[in-house]
């Protein structure tokens, strides 16, 4: 697969220490030294990312008793500092970064500009989507296929941690799993794989956008990605 443009799409949870709640400053810049270098490997490739906030707040887990829409703002709220995080880890790193959110923040981020962020992306920098949809009951899956979509990526780069693709079961649990390395849109969606939710899947179906799932942390991954190389399970139409 040629790749000019990604959309990396990044758990919360990578952003904190073991056991996932909070912000990890060693485990935000290790993140960051890892997308730095793949940018370095594949230096003709733009990526932007969208990051989600499970390492700081759940509305499924901590917002129980609370209005669902207003659990979700706070979710979307979270989803800006973890970005924030990230982009200082970037720029430490030594790549130029921009963070752009669906939720107004003036003083801490540019606003969501569908134009202004493809040019951040032609001049080299990475763009960090955050404030998910803007909307209340959106995913962050469903934040990243709507901005790839958006600034017309080649693929979504679906990062997992100790996971290396997609299986029929949990690995974890069962040690016979068998993995797929390549499937299509229609296949996730009849055999209820749990890739991302069904809102952000079904775009990604009707929009025929790829989508690869991948071990973020296993070394080279990320790199071997931007090259166009096969790494984890490749979903396409």
């Amino acid at each position: 697969m040629k790749i000019q443009r990604v959309l990396l799409k990044l758990s919360g949870e990578f952003l904190a220490q073991e056991g996932g709640f909070g912000i990890s400053p060693e485990a935000t810049f290790s993140l960051a030294t890892t997308i730095a270098n793949a940018k370095k490997s594949a230096p003709n490739v733009q990526i932007a990312c969208v990051v989600g906030a499970g390492n700081l707040w759940r509305g499924a887990r901590n917002g129980v008793g609370m209005d669902a829409a207003t659990a979700d703002y706070m979710g979307m709220i979270a989803t800006n500092m973890n970005a924030l995080a990230l982009q200082d880890a970037l720029e430490r790193a030594g790549v130029p970064t921009r963070v752009q959110t669906a939720i107004q923040m003036a003083q801490i981020a540019e606003p969501y500009i569908r134009r202004r962020a493809i040019r951040h992306l032609e001049k080299d920098r990475v763009v960090i989507f955050s404030g998910g949809t803007g909307n209340p009951f959106f995913t962050t899956d469903t934040a990243a296929t709507l901005r790839a979509l958006e600034i017309g990526a080649d693929v979504v780069l679906m990062a997992k941690n100790k996971v290396d693709g997609v299986y029929d079961s949990d690995p974890r649990k069962n040690p016979a799993a068998l993995k797929f390395d390549t499937l299509s849109h229609y296949e996730v969606v009849s055999k209820r794989l749990e890739v991302m939710d069904a809102t952000a899947i079904t775009l990604c179906m009707d929009k025929r956008l790829p989508i690869v799932v991948f071990d973020m942390f296993c070394q080279g991954n990320l790199e071997k990605l931007l090259q166009g190389e096969h790494v984890g399970t490749l979903i396409q139409s």
